[in-house]
């Protein structure tokens, strides 16, 4: 099979869960939204669909880790109850950047458009050496009966909803070894 840096790039990404306390470089995190804004997307405007909130203030990020915990643990699912009242836990493992990719309620491919959209930031910060996870549990903080407030606090626009969350930052472990996958599940026709 021929590979290439891109192809190299995708098999190399893995989901990192221990961060190193240094701070991304404010043109590194332009470029991985830019390439966020370079995805494929069905409303043809991804600029008036997807707002991003880039959140690298420590008392932010601990606020939307206790927010989201206290959501958790009055869940109905066992699994974010147990982590929403484990005090060791924290949800956004300690990285020094959190991004929120909110969308447009009115537009019928946001879901979409929003997938994409963090599938090219994952991948452009593992390009520039970073690691990255994307994350359900930091959005248990808009479940709550905090909405309003951290709304108003990310500045995302009114109609517009909180879809999915990535961490970014330095990881604590060095590079991981790359699983072989096969493809048995592929049909040609």
């Amino acid at each position: 099979m021929r590979e290439n840096e891109t192809i190299q790039t995708i098999k190399r990404r893995r989901s990192t869960r221990s961060y190193r306390d240094i701070p991304v470089p404010g043109d590194e995190l332009h470029a991985i939204i830019e390439a966020g804004m370079y995805a494929p997307n069905g409303s043809g405007d991804i600029e008036r669909n997807i707002h991003f909130s880039v959140i690298q203030n420590r008392d932010m990020l601990r606020e939307i880790n206790t927010l989201a915990k206290e959501t958790a643990a009055k869940s109905d699912m066992d699994w974010l109850r147990e982590l929403g009242g484990n005090d060791d836990y924290n949800c956004l493992y300690n990285a020094p950047v959190l991004i929120l990719i909110s969308y447009n309620e009115a537009e019928v491919c946001a879901v979409y458009d929003c997938s994409a959209v963090t599938q090219n930031m994952l991948l452009a910060a593992e390009s520039l050496g970073l690691g990255s996870c994307w994350l359900y549990f930091p959005l248990q903080a808009f479940a709550g009966g905090h909405t309003d407030a951290l709304v108003t606090q990310l500045h995302i626009p009114a109609g517009f909803k909180p879809f999915s969350s990535l961490i970014i930052g330095y990881g604590e472990t060095g590079v991981t070894r790359i699983p072989r996958r096969t493809a048995r599940n592929i049909f040609y026709a």
